[in-house]
């Protein structure tokens, strides 16, 4: 569905260090910085970066907004969301863990990156 997402952040080296740990996690290489200095992770299936913003204003984040990365199930959440917390993270809402919906359970792990953005490890249970 998306093409890519683009994080605001004013310490470009701050978060490629915490979004490097969290993409080893994942199987994805570590970020790439261009000639402008941002910073991009890149995939099969689309592209995560960082940048400064372009406004030259400090970075802001959006409340209500959560950008969730797929994981392949409990054992790679737990990790993913323990890399965050040793490079820069902090947790914020529940303990991760399985939560039962009306339809479905989801495995989910939130954080906070260095810069405030919410992300989530997510994770699909089969029914």
């Amino acid at each position: 569905m998306f093409s890519h997402v683009m994080f605001g952040t004013d310490d470009i080296q701050k978060s490629k260090k915490f979004y490097d740990a969290l993409m080893e996690v994942l199987g994805y290489s570590e970020g790439v910085i261009d000639e402008r200095g941002r910073c991009f992770y890149f995939t099969p299936n689309g592209v995560f970066g960082l940048t400064n913003p372009i406004n030259g204003e400090p970075t802001t984040v959006s409340n209500g907004m959560t950008v969730g990365f797929n994981v392949t199930g409990p054992e790679q959440g737990d990790a993913w969301h323990a890399a965050g917390v040793a490079n820069g993270g902090t947790a914020c809402e529940d303990a991760p863990g399985v939560r039962v919906g009306a339809t479905r359970s989801l495995y989910l792990a939130y954080l906070r990156d260095p810069s405030g953005h919410k992300i989530c490890a997510t994770y699909f249970v089969p029914q």
